[in-house]
């Protein structure tokens, strides 16, 4: 089926995001991939109906969001993930598929999350360009980031770009729908002239999981991209998300900038840096980044990227003998995953962990020689 056209550009920002047309595109975003889901194969079932619904409440503004589903995942750490109805995961696209280009001309060049052509291995690309061009690297992350993102302020950035009341109201409704999902994994963080109270009660927090915010992240940093790039006018610097990365030739430099970034975090943002953890360290020692750890000549994967790679490979290879994973989808899986690392120097590595698993066939006694079931699993040794 062909693309769906663009809304018509003369419609106001609000008409552009309820129109079909823009409600087909978000549907096959939200979709791609996740088409043999049930709620998302019950939604495929009555496509045009369910579209047309949500057209209409949008643009009588009936429209809400429903409850979050919650689950956690604890690979590479735990993390809680609010999972939308797959109705409102179309809502999320649609909103970002016309609120996006209006930000990205205003967003850095170096800002790699969740952004056309800019993923995990341009970041990675250009931290190696760095790395052989300057002396010392500054490392920073943000602490609890999602979890402490201040919606009052995330609210006045959007309100500056976005000038349609209509966006802003589903905006609104889908900042309040998820403002509790966090809200145990939030450590009350006073600032300067900070009431205990006041501050508790501030609303804040992104879902781990929406598509809104990831777009809404990168929205939240954009002050500290420019702050970071014009005012402190350091030439290498890129962010993924909330880790970020100054490059320097000396190492006062960069603690000055460190000092500087603490102070505007906490003035403009509501945010707190990981002190400890944000260090001033040679390039030549490597930089941890990514799941990566990265050198000026070579690129190496981090320990425990590996061994999560493993305890998963055991468990595709047990649901496979157990017959509720077929050859299809593990092997889809693992090249997935054999691809992102062999933007490192992974061969010896890739070849090991793929040898450490053995797959046998669904009914195989264990006390049957083990034995490769198929072709497809086969050509898994082959790809790495």
């Amino acid at each position: 089926m062909e693309s769906p056209a663009l809304p018509p550009a003369d419609l106001t920002l609000y008409e552009q995001l309820c129109s079909f047309e823009n409600l087909l595109r978000a549907y096959r975003a939200a979709a791609r991939g996740k088409r043999s889901r049930p709620d998302v194969a019950q939604f495929d079932y009555h496509l045009e109906g369910q579209l047309l619904r949500l057209r209409d409440e949008l643009a009588h503004h009936t429209y809400r969001p429903g409850p979050y589903r919650r689950y956690t995942i604890r690979e590479p750490k735990e993390r809680i993930i609010s999972a939308a109805p797959f109705r409102d995961r179309v809502v999320h696209h649609a909103l970002c598929n016309v609120i996006t280009p209006r930000f990205e001309r205003r967003f850095i060049k170096d800002s790699y999350a969740n952004r056309t052509g800019k993923g995990i291995h341009s970041a990675l690309d250009r931290c190696t360009h760095f790395a052989r061009r300057y002396r010392y690297v500054l490392r920073c992350d943000i602490v609890q980031f999602f979890p402490s993102i201040d919606l009052t302020i995330l609210r006045r950035l959007l309100a500056r770009v976005v000038r349609d009341d209509d966006v802003l109201a589903l905006c609104d409704l889908i900042l309040v729908g998820g403002a509790h999902e966090l809200t145990e994994q939030y450590n009350l963080v006073l600032y300067p002239g900070d009431d205990p109270a006041t501050a508790a009660a501030r609303p804040r927090g992104l879902p781990i999981g929406n598509q809104t915010s990831q777009f809404w992240a990168n929205c939240y940093l954009n002050p500290l991209d420019h702050f970071i790039t014009e005012e402190l006018r350091c030439r290498a610097y890129l962010r993924y998300v909330d880790d970020f990365l100054l490059f320097a030739d000396d190492k006062p430099t960069l603690h000055r900038w460190k000092a500087a970034i603490i102070t505007f975090l906490a003035t403009h943002l509501r945010l707190a840096l990981h002190e400890a953890e944000s260090t001033v360290s040679p390039v030549t020692t490597g930089i941890p980044f990514l799941g990566f750890r990265v050198y000026p000549d070579h690129r190496l994967l981090r320990r425990r990227n590996g061994l999560a790679f493993v305890r998963r490979l055991r468990d595709m290879a047990e649901q496979y003998h157990a017959g509720t994973l077929n050859a299809d989808t593990t092997g889809s899986r693992v090249r997935g995953w054999v691809a992102h690392v062999a933007h490192g120097d992974t061969w010896g590595l890739r070849s090991t962990l793929l040898t450490a698993v053995t797959f046998s066939a669904p009914g195989d006694q264990p006390e049957a020689p083990r034995r490769e079931p198929d072709a497809g699993i086969a050509r898994l040794r082959q790809d790495v």
